[in-house]
């Protein structure tokens, strides 16, 4: 059991730095749409190597036994520390005056109120299980493409992409924390609406 929870966190690092990858990538590129786009490559390569992201696994909560949550929380806690990791790496290099970009963003977020947070979430919850589970019945890595440039250009707000933010941009405190924990329930609830209502059915 141990064993198994030890490789369940270690394949959530490696999502959280591909994640954190995908962070750099935005923040380095001038052309926000482009950048965007660019942003997708930390989720494909989640999909096609099998990672442990939180938000690609949380919308299958509805189908799933209570004992589904302690995975949740060992990916989240993986996917915390691989964008710490990813930051602190790039902070000891050429490009790490991407930590100025990252504060400018984080700012707008601190600045924001919860409930905000929360529904903007939600919004980035539902595109993030729409991606995934079409990319598992399509294997079309298109909609992996839309639906994750739909949510940054729309603002929607990611947990762990939030979280390499604040570590890129040096800006974690309590506020920051409760704002990253209202963004989680917020990708939570978004991102098992559909498996609900399929339920449901």
């Amino acid at each position: 059991m141990i064993k198994k929870y030890v490789y369940m966190f270690a394949l959530a690092v490696l999502a959280g730095i591909a994640i954190g990858i995908g962070g750099t990538v935005y923040l380095s590129m001038e052309n926000k749409t482009a950048g965007a786009l660019m942003f997708t490559v930390g989720l494909y390569t989640i999909c096609v190597h099998g990672l442990n992201l939180y938000t690609g696994k949380v919308g299958y909560l509805v189908s799933e036994p209570a004992g589904y949550l302690a995975q949740l929380a060992v990916i989240w806690l993986g996917n915390l520390a691989g964008t710490g990791l990813t930051a602190a790496a790039v902070s000891q290099t050429r490009i790490s005056g991407i930590g100025e970009l990252a504060a400018a963003v984080c700012e707008g977020k601190l600045n924001d109120q919860l409930h905000s947070l929360f529904l903007l979430a939600v919004f980035c919850g539902f595109l993030m299980f729409a991606a995934v589970d079409g990319y598992k019945a399509t294997g079309s890595p298109v909609i992996l493409f839309l639906g994750v440039a739909a949510f940054i250009l729309c603002g929607f707000e990611h947990c762990i992409a939030d979280m390499f933010y604040f570590f890129a941009g040096g800006v974690w405190s309590v506020p920051a924390a409760v704002r990253i924990l209202v963004i989680t329930l917020g990708n939570s609830a978004g991102a098992v609406l559909i498996p609900f209502v399929r339920k449901m059915a």
